[in-house]
């Protein structure tokens, strides 16, 4: 039986290092290790795992559409709240775009760096095309 939707749902954004966002929002996609995920208010409660090198995004119910790239971690999924909890992640705005696809073309990094790379690059791409 599907949980009772609302308009918005309770949403947080964490890496270890920083709390980077929390507030309300009507929509939020995730890549994880199962495929790319859609949530909207009243989801089936559910718990994910993120893949390394993904990226987040948040629509808030006030403001502009938010894009994080996420290094691993989980998220959770309540009828009204979403908890993403990554090893690491920054906002679309703050990735050195160029140190990024630096380290995709020199190819010496390890497969951890190359993922990691990649979502940066992704997450910034998304935003440019939004």
């Amino acid at each position: 039986m599907a949980a009772e939707s609302t308009k918005d749902m309770s949403v947080d954004l964490v890496a270890i290092e920083r709390r980077l966002w929390s507030g309300q929002a009507t929509f939020v996609s995730a890549q994880t290790t199962e495929g790319q995920i859609g949530i909207m208010p009243g989801h089936e409660p559910l718990l994910g795992q993120l893949v390394e090198g993904g990226t987040v995004n948040i629509v808030p119910v006030d403001g502009e559409r938010i894009v994080a790239a996420v290094h691993g971690g989980f998220f959770s999924v309540t009828a009204n709240t979403v908890r993403i909890l990554a090893e690491s992640a920054e906002f679309a705005g703050e990735v050195d775009v160029d140190a990024a696809r630096k380290v995709l073309a020199e190819g010496s990094a390890s497969d951890e760096e190359l993922r990691a790379a990649q979502g940066r690059v992704r997450a910034v791409e998304q935003v440019a095309n939004a």
